[in-house]
This record gives structure tokens, C-alpha cells and sequence, in this order.
């Protein structure tokens, strides 16, 4: 009863208190709401004053004229936007008009057939830019671009060659043009003014930058990030671009028939009788029974043996029942360049694809398909990498028997390597063969004629593709290095010699043979003690 009678009177306060808030909340929204003139708050007008009508007319003048300037002020702002941004298209036109081979695509999101027309056409010029329908000319055996050859399982790439240093000049112009290009582009980007500062900016050139690092995914794109010199010791600029690849597009679809093509085996020989029986085993198997599309030229240097040689070119005619085969005997000294140019134009039939080859090498009938495959009278030239075989002797030295030949050819770090540095085994047209001009005929004894050759198709518009092959293998022999060549081809020849041997693994094996065998010798007596 108490708090009943309490709270009935202290309601008539509560009522007066919310009365009093209510008004007071009206006077504040009434002063916040009058319109302002340009220097002081404009009166709210009485409703019964004889003036009202006139108040609220000025007021709704006085509105009328500020939104008026408002809205002048945001024209004036969007005229200086459309300036800006037509300076930011003429300096994309610019770049454009520079850098044509990255920048040449117009994307009008407004207009999705033209932005995808445009996008198709910069592609196709790429194709058309890359060694994809004909040949471009280069400057030496290093500037040619090599494929990579892979299977559903495998890759075969040139990676792990020999010839990679630690430190090389970008001798290749594809990967030379890309590092100018990109170097370029930053330079462009750093010297853009930003429009904030209004200091004196810094001119950025190529000698300010100070290093770059890059990667490749093959399916996206590649990405670069490049270091310059920045305004003050210890500072930097950094600038990251990134070249994104297109869509995989169709270039080509073909059907090649390759039943009638036939190939020339061509092998210059002087003695190695032994070695031509092993190599006439490989060329019957493969050559004769698997495949059948074929012609083998021998060409002898000298007497020495020649007997035997022919011996088993006719046994083999024999049992094989073979009949294309030529034999062309030289009386005079040794030379690869001259044995191969004479078999090349000695065949008088029609134009023929021509296998340069050498008597310690083993072919699969896999690769006479690529031999066809990738030569085109006129177009493309073959240069494969073959798979060059260790010493077996080493390779197997802790084995109780060295195994079969067909079972040693498999592709391993550990049986041998891609011999990146040869040129010598090769496929092409006769015809192409004929108009580069041949061998240099003056160059005498082992090596140095491949190459030779080799810079003449770089330097034609023919297109060389140079790839490892899985079914192409130099087969280890003991190499003789004569006293009777020249200074250079000496010293190419040790440098043959020494990386036929063995892995580095292998061959340091050797070297520290004797420390191993101290090192067990020690461990067996510690076990003994024990």
C-alpha cells in the first residue's frame, strides 16, 4: 500500500517532467531545422504574421540558389574528371604505341564481342610473332630455342644439360628480348608521374636497376619483380609485373601420312668392324623388321677391313632379304663432314629424308617416326638430343655381370646424360640439305663439321627443332684422341672423352676409391676388436 500510494504521487511530476522534455526536444528540432542564409540563420516566420507567405518564398528562393551552385560545382568537378582521364588516355596510347607487343589490346567491357575480337586478334599476332609457322634467322648455335619432348608419364628435358652455366648472358633472343622488354616497362611505370608530389620527381633509367627475380607457371603466366635505385642511400623502388599467357588456341589440325617417306641412313665408317656388326644387329631388328621404310648408305674411308665390313652388309641383305643399301668406298683419309656430304649426293631418286648417323649409335622405330615427323622439305630441319651412355664398366662395376645391351638403354641420372653439346646425328629433305650448300669439306678428322652445318640452318629461315628423344643413344666406346688434330679439336675431343666416363658421383667414386677402401679396411678391424 505504501509504494502504490508513493508511485500516485510522484505521477503528476513524472507527467510534467515528460511534458517539459517534449517541448524542450521541439524548440531544439525547430532551431536545427531553419534554413541558414550565407551569413547568418535565416528567422522562421510567424503563421499569423501578414510577412509568412514572403518568409517562406525567400526561403525556398534561398534554397533553390544553393542547389544551383551545388550543382554548378559538380559540373565543374566531372569536366575536370573527363580531362584527367582523357590525359590518362593519351598516355595509354602512348604506351601502347610503345610497347605494342604487351599493351595493343583494348578491352570495352561495354562491348564484350569487341573486347573478346580484340583479345582473339592480339593472340593470333602472338602466334603469329612465335617460330610457329616458319623459321627466323639466329646468330649462333646457342640463340636456338630447344622444345621438350614428354610422353603421359614422362618429361625429357634439357634441364640437367651440360652445357647450363651458373652464369651465362641471356644468348637466347627469346629470353634476351624478354628481360629488355620487361626492364622497359618499369622504367615506364617509375617515371609516370603520380600527380600528388610537386617536387622535382626523379628520371629513372636502366642503369638504376639493381636486380630482378622471376618465375614461370606454365599454365598462368610468369612473374617478375625488379629492384631500382630509390631517391636516397638505402632506399629502393620495387616494381612487380606480371605477363599473363593466353588461352591454348589451335594453330593447326592435319592429317600426315608418313607411309611412303623414306629415310637414308647415311654412316661414314673407317675400320670398326666390330662396332658395324653391332650396328648393323640394331638396324636389322629396327631398321629392317620393324619398320621398312629405309635405305642405308655406307661410306668407307680406306681398305683396312673393308672386306669384313662388306661382309656383313651382304649377310645381312641375305638373310634379311635387303636390297636397299649402298656402298661407296673412298681411298683417301678419314673425314665425317666429306663421308656424309658423298652419301648425301650420291642419291640420285627422289627427294629423301636424310639420317646423319654414326656406327656407335642404337635408334628405335619410335624415332624413325620422329626423324619423318618433324622435317618438312623447305620448312624444318631435326635436331635431336640423343641420350648419351656411360661406361659401362663403371656403371655396373659392383654388379656380378654387366647387363644386356637393350637393358642398359634406359634414361637415368645415373646411366647417362643428354648430350646437349652434339649436333652430329640429324634429319633432313636431301633437297634442304643440297641448298644450304653441304659440309665444309675443308674440315678434316673428328669434329667441328656439325656444327658447321648446324649454323647454316640457323642462320636460313628453316625452322630447327632441336628436342631430346627417348629412342636415340650414343653407345659408350673408348675414344681416341689423335695427336693429328688440331689444337681445338683436341681439346673437344678430352672434353668429350672425360664426360663419357661417368657421373660426377661415379667418377669421385674413383677419385676417393682408396680412402673408402682405408675407411672399410678400419671399420672391419673395430668390429673384430669387439
Amino acid at each position: 500500500m505504501m509504494l502504490r500510494r508513493g508511485f500516485i504521487l510522484f505521477l503528476p511530476q513524472l507527467v510534467g517532467l515528460l511534458v517539459v522534455a517534449c517541448c524542450s526536444m521541439s524548440i531544439v528540432y525547430m532551431l536545427a531545422c531553419t534554413p541558414k542564409g550565407d551569413n547568418q540563420q535565416l528567422a522562421l516566420p510567424r503563421v499569423h504574421s501578414p510577412t509568412a507567405k514572403e518568409g517562406y518564398e525567400a526561403i525556398l528562393q534561398e534554397r533553390e540558389e544553393q542547389h544551383r551552385n551545388y550543382i554548378i560545382s559538380l559540373k565543374k568537378q566531372i569536366a575536370q574528371l573527363k580531362a584527367e582521364l582523357q590525359g590518362r588516355t593519351e598516355q595509354l596510347k602512348n604506351m601502347q604505341n610503345q610497347y605494342p607487343d604487351s599493351l595493343d589490346i583494348q578491352l570495352d567491357h561495354s562491348k564484350p564481342e569487341k573486347a573478346q575480337a580484340n583479345l582473339l586478334a592480339f593472340l593470333r599476332s602472338q602466334v603469329d610473332k612465335a617460330e610457329v609457322h616458319s623459321g627466323v634467322k639466329l646468330s649462333t648455335e646457342y640463340a636456338a630455342v630447344p622444345f621438350e619432348s614428354f610422353t603421359l608419364q614422362k618429361v625429357y628435358q634439357l634441364e640437367t644439360g651440360l652445357t647450363r652455366h651458373p652464369e651465362e648472358k641471356p644468348v637466347r633472343k627469346d629470353k634476351r628480348d624478354e628481360l629488355i622488354e620487361v626492364i622497359e616497362l618499369a622504367v615506364g611505370s617509375l617515371n609516370k608521374p603520380d600527380g600528388v608530389s610537386k617536387a622535382k620527381p626523379h628520371v629513372y633509367t636502366a642503369s638504376d636497376f639493381v636486380e630482378g627475380i622471376y618465375r614461370t607457371e606454365k599454365n598462368k603466366g610468369t612473374l617478375y619483380e625488379l629492384t631500382f635505385k630509390g631517391d636516397a642511400k638505402h632506399q629502393f623502388k620495387k616494381i612487380v609485373l606480371f605477363r599473363p599467357f593466353g588461352p591454348v588456341m589451335k594453330v593447326k589440325n592435319e592429317n600426315v601420312n608418313m607411309a611412303d617417306t623414306l629415310i637414308n641412313v647415311i654412316v661414314p665408317l673407317a675400320k670398326r668392324a666390330s662396332k658395324f656388326r653391332q650396328f648393323m644387329q640394331n638396324f636389322r631388328e629396327v631398321g629392317i623388321q620393324q619398320d621398312g621404310r629405309i635405305h642405308l648408305t655406307v661410306v668407307y674411308f680406306g681398305k683396312e677391313q673393308m672386306n669384313e665390313v662388306k661382309s656383313i652388309l651382304e649377310n645381312t641383305s641375305k638373310s634379311a632379304n635387303f636390297k636397299n643399301f649402298t656402298f661407296i668406298q673412298l681411298n683417301e683419309e678419314f673425314s665425317r663432314g666429306k663421308g656424309l656430304d658423298v652419301g648425301a649426293r650420291f642419291w640420285k631418286g627422289n627427294n629423301v629424308v636424310l639420317f646423319f648417323c654414326d656406327v656407335d649409335i642404337y635408334f628405335t622405330a619410335e624415332f624413325l617416326n620422329s626423324c619423318r615427323l618433324n622435317t618438312q622439305p623447305g620448312k624444318k630441319v631435326f635436331y635431336p638430343v640423343l641420350f648419351s651412355q656411360y661406361n659401362p664398366s663403371i656403371i655396373y662395376g659392383d654388379h656380378d655381370s654387366i647387363p644386356s645391351l637393350e637393358q642398359q638403354l634406359i634414361i637415368k641420372k645415373e646411366t647417362g646424360f643428354w648430350r646437349d653439346f652434339g649436333f652430329g646425328m640429324t634429319c633432313q629433305y636431301r633437297s634442304d640439305f643440297i641448298n644450304i650448300g653441304g659440309f665444309d669439306l675443308d674440315i678434316k678428322g673428328w669434329g667441328g663439321e656439325d656444327v658447321h652445318l648446324y649454323r647454316k640452318y640457323l642462320h636460313s629461315n628453316l625452322m630447327v627443332i632441336r628436342t631430346p628423344v627417348r629412342g636415340l643413344f650414343h653407345l659408350w666406346h673408348e675414344k681416341q684422341c689423335l695427336d693429328e688434330l688440331t689444337p681445338e679439336q683436341y681439346k673437344m675431343c678430352m672434353q668429350s672423352k672425360a664426360m663419357n666416363e661417368a657421373s660426377h658421383g661415379q667418377l669421385g667414386m674413383l677419385i676417393f676409391k682408396q680412402e673408402i677402401e682405408t675407411h672399410l679396411h678400419r671399420q672391419k678391424l673395430s668390429s673384430k676388436k669387439t
